[in-house]
């Protein structure tokens, strides 16, 4: 391991104690090691403009920090156990490529500030990423309902039959709810776009960096002013990012139960894309679900990585090393989140309805709601037309199309009002 800058004079290491500091630090901060970098740049930069670098140092740098980057992405150059973590990794490669120049780098910041700003940016990209794949999963929705609007399937409460209801409806609450996460992501991604970089460890530091331009060099849309905020966000805002992620992977844990239950042999309304099932390895005749069920579970992940930082946050103001430990649940909770994710948009656009089973599992019981708004309609008072409608023998077939049509109240089958959901789309 390259040598600690924290190192004091006449103090040995001892490597298990360090192991334990170190953590999977360097495994992490692959994830991170490239938001590093930028930030690193954008800090040089502002070293160069109030006169701590001169202009052919700062050349350097930007020069070796680019190659760091291009070398990292190739694999020429591996974050290991070689180095503490992913910013002194920075450091150590500067300093052997530029010498002293390389060793200017860290002025004016500390360790925690790196990371800071690093996970910082990586949380605004990973928050588009949850936007864009929930923004299309409602497309695919939102189409399909337009296209299956008059598709009939029956409608459950209590997981019993209920009432008849359409493709369309059910798309539609689908293509409502992901609108929904894609907005939460977006509206979370602006609220934690400020830029900490230069708080140093909380309480700034003795040099007039030039935090503006810091902030406008890496996109952030302000400056998060006070250094000291910059340490009581932390968690704060990654909490807040986790459960935009949670929106979304709700929805997504209610879908997939629905597919879970309608592609079993009892419903038989879905077949799935072959690449979506796999084989029993003891049963022959199985075409296992899994993607789905996998699905299913892993808003555990999400809701792990929560429960993990908000155990970490029941501390005092200003840094701690235990803060550290909120790039595993990051790592962890938008890894498998976002993986979930992406695969939704095709499994929705491909998946297939059984019309036949969904028609054959239509039974007279469930225009008995129809019934006894009709005679309400006609008069009678609600509560009288409910027990009339409750009897058996008033039930009869119906006809699914006229049963939806006649459902006009806004956002039912009969007034799905489409082009609203379709406008909010567009704007996002």
């Amino acid at each position: 391991m390259a040598d600690l800058l924290w190192q004091k004079p006449g103090v040995e290491v001892d490597a298990r104690i360090q192991a334990f500091l170190a953590g999977d630090d360097v495994l992490l901060d692959r994830e991170f090691f490239l938001h590093d970098i930028a930030a690193s740049r954008a800090h040089a930069q502002g070293l160069q403009r109030i006169g701590m670098l001169g202009a052919g140092e700062l050349e350097a740098l930007l020069r070796e920090l680019d190659v760091l980057a291009g070398d990292f992405r190739s694999g020429a150059f591996v974050l290991d156990q070689r180095y503490e973590d992913g910013h002194s990794a920075i450091e150590a490669r500067l300093t052997e490529r530029l010498g002293d120049a390389g060793k200017r780098i860290h002025a004016g910041r500390s360790r925690n500030d790196q990371v800071l700003v690093a996970t910082r940016l990586w949380l605004k990209d990973s928050l588009a990423v949850v936007q864009r794949h929930a923004r299309d999963a409602a497309g695919v929705a939102l189409d399909r309902a337009q296209a299956e609007a008059s598709l009939a399937m029956p409608g459950y409460t209590h997981l019993q039959r209920a009432v008849v209801s359409s493709a369309g409806m059910w798309w539609a609450g689908w293509a409502e709810a992901f609108i929904d996460d894609a907005v939460r992501a977006r509206d979370t991604a602006a609220w934690i776009d400020a830029n900490p970089l230069g708080s140093a460890a909380g309480y700034g530091i003795n040099l007039p960096l030039d935090r503006d331009g810091t902030t406008q060099a890496l996109g952030f849309g302000r400056l998060q002013v006070a250094a000291t905020y910059a340490q009581l966000s932390r968690g704060k805002f990654e909490l807040a990012a986790l459960e935009a992620l949670g929106s979304a992977m709700l929805d997504l844990r209610r879908i997939a139960w629905d597919l879970s239950l309608f592609t079993g042999s009892e419903f038989g309304f879905v077949a799935l894309p072959p690449e979506y099932v796999t084989g029993s390895s003891i049963m022959p005749n199985k075409r296992n679900p899994d993607v789905v069920e996998l699905m299913r579970g892993t808003y555990a992940s999400v809701a792990a990585a929560k429960a993990e930082i908000e155990h970490l946050l029941s501390l005092p103001s200003g840094y701690h090393r235990d803060l550290q430990v909120t790039k595993g649940a990051l790592f962890h909770g938008f890894g498998k989140g976002l993986q979930a994710l992406a695969l939704l948009p095709d499994l929705l656009r491909r998946m297939q309805w059984r019309p036949d089973a969904m028609r054959a599992a239509l039974e007279p019981s469930m225009y008995a709601t129809d019934l006894a708004v009709d005679l309400a309609k006609q008069g009678m008072p609600f509560r009288d037309a409910y027990r009339e409608a409750a009897d058996p023998a008033r039930w009869a077939e119906g006809d699914p199309a006229a049963s939806l049509a006649a459902r006009v109240s806004p956002g039912a089958a009969g007034d799905l009002r489409l082009d609203v959901l379709r406008a909010r789309l567009d704007a996002l």
